[in-house]
């Protein structure tokens, strides 16, 4: 699915303007002339970022912003205002935001800075695709692999993760292998690193 750039302005002058550079640009840009009506179209599965005004009057950017993060969404938000102003700026990061731009932003700085989001934006989808590939490979592990997996990433032994599990140390051996193999790890050093994502 292509990314898309959400503007949400309350003036039509302003969307239609940024709509217009970005466009040229080559990006796919759906505009919006407030808060809820984003919010009643933007779903999880959709890549991009969103180009958020900060004073509106039927629910203001920071608003948008508490609503996007009470749901559970998460996608890169470049605030604009109209007039710079620190204490915002400070709680629109603080909330989460990756820029916060004063109105008139420069068409390359703009463009510079949306391309910067959305590839922020791709890194944490690849990111979050990569963890629920590890927690469904986790999950496919029995109860006692998944008891060696533990042990043995905590550094443990093949001889001292039998005695605490009261079995031999070739059978030990035997679950540590469908372990590697299910969690797609060629060395303890990778399975680690994969245990880190089953218990963060």
């Amino acid at each position: 699915m292509n990314p898309t750039i959400f503007i949400v302005d309350d003036d039509e002058a302003m969307r239609d303007s940024l709509s217009q550079l970005l466009e040229s640009a080559g990006q796919r840009v759906e505009v919006h002339a407030d808060g809820p009506s984003f919010l009643a179209v933007y779903s999880a599965d959709q890549p991009g970022c969103l180009l958020l005004d900060m004073a509106m009057p039927s629910m203001t950017g920071l608003e948008v912003q508490a609503a996007l993060k009470a749901r559970g969404l998460d996608i890169p938000i470049l605030f604009l205002t109209g007039h710079g102003d620190i204490p915002l700026a400070v709680r629109a990061v603080q909330g989460g935001a990756v820029d916060f731009l004063e109105k008139p932003v420069p068409g390359a700085v703009l463009i510079e800075r949306v391309k910067r989001a959305l590839n922020l934006d791709e890194e944490r989808r690849r990111l979050q695709g990569r963890a629920r590939d590890i927690l469904a490979r986790h999950a496919r592990l029995s109860k006692r692999e998944n008891e060696v997996m533990a042990l043995t990433v905590s550094g443990l032994t093949s001889k001292e993760i039998a005695r605490e599990l009261g079995i031999s140390p070739r059978t030990v051996e035997v679950h540590r292998t469908h372990v590697m193999h299910k969690m797609g790890a060629d060395n303890v050093a990778e399975l680690v690193n994969l245990a880190a994502y089953c218990n963060p």
